[in-house]
């Protein structure tokens, strides 16, 4: 499986493609499977010994030493709402990077690579309520696959902070901002609240969408719209999310006639896999990590300055 997730430069060229790679993986006995971005896996590997640690959150089963670095190691099973996996000894590690930070996914067993098409991952199904884990399902053959939050799940164990630091606050944040707003398209709710009250603190308002081809539905609506169209700063836009993936939406804007010149910043987990040549080739104005409310505020300066 380590073999299978270091072809780094095959998934690259699924950049812009509409596509991506995902691990499938099991967290039970049962046959539902659920996958993970292999842009984010470092590597999958049988669990290794795990140390405890006093006072660890009780989704963190211990700590590993991996390849002379330490890792705690998440029960997915337990951290999504299901019981604790029973013996670590039998089970799998997946280990990712997310944020700029790194975390094992204790897991039942582990699947095989497949590549899908974005358009072919919706959303859950309306009616599973706020407090799922899922982005987004996959049909893969006969099967329903679920994309789990993992944002979620890490924002739940290690809260972000989404309160702009004192420094960023004294800088000369553009006036006549009354009535402006920022669009975001992110399909994880985590991320969206955090994008929005970082934004909001900057007294900016925001319009939300919650995918690729939503938010390119309401872009176009918006430009209809004298007045929104007017008021309208600039797109900050996830890359991971069903029906349309962030590249697609940030170059399709870039090429449409009516909203080229929109401001687009792409903003994404997968920090730690490419660099802004990447992104440039999208059209987007600028790529930033998730999540610093710090660097968010500061993008967002430079981007209102950019326009204006």
């Amino acid at each position: 499986m380590t073999e299978l997730l270091s072809n780094e430069n095959q998934r690259t060229q699924l950049m812009g493609q509409n596509r991506m790679e995902f691990l499938l993986f099991k967290l039970d006995n049962s046959t539902q499977s659920y996958a993970i971005n292999v842009f984010k896996v470092r590597e999958a590997q049988p669990c290794p010994k795990l140390t405890r640690i006093p006072c660890m959150h009780q989704y963190i089963r211990g700590v590993a030493h991996i390849r002379g670095q330490n890792i705690s190691i998440i029960d997915l099973r337990a951290a999504s709402g299901g019981q604790p996996i029973d013996e670590t000894s039998e089970a799998f590690v997946i280990i990712t990077e997310y944020n700029s930070t790194v975390q094992g996914f204790l897991v039942a067993s582990v699947d095989q690579i497949i590549n899908l098409n974005w358009k072919n991952i919706l959303p859950p199904p309306e009616g599973l309520g706020k407090n799922n884990y899922l982005t987004s399902v996959a049909q893969v053959g006969d099967d329903l696959v679920d994309i789990i939050d993992v944002e979620k799940i890490l924002d739940e164990i290690n809260p972000n902070n989404i309160n702009i630091s004192d420094v960023i606050n004294n800088k000369t944040i553009p006036d006549n901002l009354e009535g402006k707003f920022i669009f975001i398209a992110d399909d994880s709710s985590v991320a969206r609240h955090q994008l929005k009250r970082t934004i909001n603190e900057m007294g900016i308002d925001v319009i939300e969408a919650h995918n690729g081809a939503e938010a390119l539905e309401m872009l176009h609506e918006i430009n209809n719209t004298e007045n929104l169209r007017e008021n309208l700063l600039m797109v900050i836009s996830d890359i991971e999310m069903p029906k349309m993936d962030g590249y697609t939406l940030c170059s399709t804007i870039k090429t449409s006639e009516e909203l080229k010149d929109i401001y687009v910043i792409l903003h994404s987990s997968l920090s730690g896999m490419c660099d802004n040549s990447v992104f440039d080739k999208f059209g987007a104005n600028d790529f930033i990590p998730k999540f610093s409310p710090d660097v968010l505020t500061d993008a967002i300066i430079a981007g209102i300055y950019a326009i204006r």
